[in-house]
């Protein structure tokens, strides 16, 4: 079994300035390099702990490393990789607390890596970004707040996103496992 790890860092990529310094210009470059350079070592350690229980679960898999925003990303893609999944991403969440375990085991910093598998998590995000959208023309239309029902953190994010990008505001309740997102309508 062999893993192909790839790193791919897009240009216009934004990363946030943790320190300030500047160029010959004064821009602060340097900060962001920085950042950019621990981020790609997020993924890299990511990278070898995915691959190594790849080798140990038997399963085929090539991995995709990314900076996407202000976090590294990692992505599994292969033949049959659903058992990784589990039902609603429940097994995918947890794979991704223990791969941000071992980048902290391993930096001594708490990491926000992202972790996808086939796509899951992309097809996700588009499911959500759609029904936040129907759900948002709902509240501009009723004025009445509408309650979703509940996700995990990452579909609560997600759903919070694209609610401020329409400019209404958005609210999580409840208690894990059960928290949910609140659309409200504007004051």
């Amino acid at each position: 079994m062999s893993a192909d790890v790839e790193t791919e860092n897009a240009p216009d990529t934004e990363v946030p300035v943790t320190e300030e310094s500047s160029d010959a210009e004064g821009s602060p470059t340097t900060g962001r390099a920085d950042r950019l350079k621990q981020l790609e070592q997020e993924g890299d350690i990511a990278a070898d702990y995915l691959e190594e229980l790849l080798d140990i679960a038997d399963l085929d898999g090539d991995l995709d490393m990314d900076v996407d925003g202000d976090r590294a990303a990692v992505s599994i893609v292969g033949a049959d990789l659903s058992q990784l999944i589990g039902h609603d991403g429940e097994v995918l969440e947890a794979l991704q607390e223990l791969t941000r375990l071992a980048v902290f085991r391993e930096t001594g910093d708490r990491s926000r890596l992202m972790l996808d598998i086939s796509g899951y998590r992309a097809q996700k995000r588009e499911e959500l970004v759609a029904l936040a959208e129907r759900l948002i023309a709902q509240v501009k239309e009723s004025g009445e707040q509408v309650s979703l029902d509940p996700m995990s953190p990452f579909e609560r994010k997600v759903v919070h996103d694209t609610v401020a990008s329409s400019g209404l505001t958005s609210e999580s309740e409840g208690a894990e496992p059960r928290r949910f997102v609140v659309i409200l309508p504007a004051s």
